[in-house]
């Protein structure tokens, strides 16, 4: 057959899209392709997936374009940004970007359209209203979030998990907990939980999810995701639960506005700070691909013929270099994984630049000046002519012919 897309070359082996998901894989595949792509020495991975960022419309929400492209990341599970009063805003985004936009539904009706306290009255956690919002809404939602720390929850404690809990289990789908300072105590939210429900920022600074509680949640079937953030990750929290046997079951970056410009950055950077602390770089990949696929459902995270295109070609670079945490905690990260094309589908994510931060964004000094610097560069670039006489060709030759010189004279005559 004919082929639409073959990546030629690669590790572990060729892979060749038809129709939008992948139809064969192995080596010395066909080049009988509209598109044969050389990506010889380079890693084909499946296109990464993300399980906690946020792309919905509100306080935290960034565009996720203008990152996948360069990063590898296929799918943005957007993690409770949107509510049932603000679903509609986030149905808009997933239907407009170019990349895969699952969803997270917040327990309280009004999501993240503010920094916290979303949880803070109980009449916005309607239970009877998330559950039919879930129902009306199937293909785009695949669990609930509910954020549990002081600021947000205030006196009502865990009531608001409750809830959430309750219409996870109306829905049978996974519910992810954001944890952070206390209270409430984090024993009394993790113990809660059920297999398959998800804590996110398990590597918390804020929360340091180290006793026997946690333990005893995962060994029940709770799985514990990085969720990286402004502040929620710090080094010597997860090398301590490395010590304990308590590693992430998966990786993501709790990407947004705030966390963009550092210290999260991407999917990738943060990968290279779980191989900064000594974890396999095959352990890595399955943590932001095949496991998270499976956390939720979702479709993609692996190579198999019938699965989605949705592939990532990284140049590995043994360059060790060093990473930081939520904290200013600094590693030094052995290899670089730099992306050097994304698709979804099969088709090739084409490059976006991205918007100025928010204006209700903190940064420093630093990354003000940063972000100047690469606009300038941007600017300067695309104010530079793309090539030179030497690399054009005349589009419209004029036509030199004996008739149409006589025509032109007789005219001027």
């Amino acid at each position: 057959m004919t082929y639409d897309l073959v990546l030629a070359g690669g590790e572990p082996f060729d892979v060749a899209v038809a129709s939008g998901v992948i139809a064969a894989t192995g080596p010395g595949l066909s080049r009988d392709a509209s598109t044969v792509v050389d990506v010889s020495g380079k890693l084909v991975t499946p296109g990464l997936i993300d399980l906690h960022t946020h792309v919905g419309p509100g306080y935290w929400g960034i565009d996720p374009d203008p990152i996948a492209w360069h990063t590898g990341v296929t799918t943005w599970v957007d993690a409770g940004s949107a509510g049932a009063y603000t679903l509609d805003g986030l149905r808009r985004v997933a239907a407009t970007s170019g990349v895969r936009v699952p969803a997270l539904l917040n327990i309280s009706a009004i999501g993240l359209a503010g920094r916290t306290g979303e949880c803070r009255d109980l009449t916005n956690c309607d239970v009877g209203l998330a559950v039919e919002t879930v129902q009306r809404n199937r293909s785009l939602i695949r669990g609930f979030k509910v954020r549990v720390d002081r600021e947000t929850v205030g006196p009502n404690g865990v009531e608001p998990l409750r809830r959430a809990l309750d219409a996870a289990a109306a829905c049978d789908v996974p519910l992810m907990v954001h944890i952070g300072s206390a209270p409430p105590l984090l024993a009394d939210v993790v113990s809660l939980l059920r297999p398959g429900d998800i804590v996110t920022h398990c590597a918390s600074g804020l929360a340091e999810p180290l006793g026997p509680d946690v333990r005893a949640a995962v060994d029940q079937g709770v799985l514990l995701d990085l969720g990286h953030g402004s502040g929620g990750f710090a080094f010597d929290v997860l090398e301590r639960q490395l010590d304990l046997g308590l590693a992430p079951h998966t990786i993501s970056t709790d990407l947004h506005c705030r966390s963009v410009a550092g210290p999260v950055f991407d999917l990738p950077t943060t990968m290279a700070k779980l191989l900064a602390v000594g974890l396999p770089l095959a352990d890595v990949l399955d943590m932001v691909t095949a496991r998270p696929a499976r956390a939720l459902g979702l479709p993609g995270g692996s190579l198999e013929v019938g699965a989605p295109a949705d592939l990532a070609v990284f140049d590995v670079r043994a360059e060790p270099h060093p990473v930081v945490d939520s904290h200013r905690q600094v590693r030094t990260a052995p290899l670089r994984l730099v992306n050097v094309a994304t698709y979804v589908a099969g088709r090739r994510l084409p490059p976006r630049f991205p918007a100025p931060p928010s204006p209700w964004v903190p940064l420093t000094d630093a990354q003000r000046a940063a972000l100047a610097r690469r606009e300038q560069a941007l600017r300067d670039l695309l104010n530079e002519p793309l090539a030179g006489v030497d690399g054009l060709a005349e589009q419209f030759r004029r036509d030199r012919t004996e008739e149409t010189l006589h025509a032109q004279a007789r005219h001027q005559g």
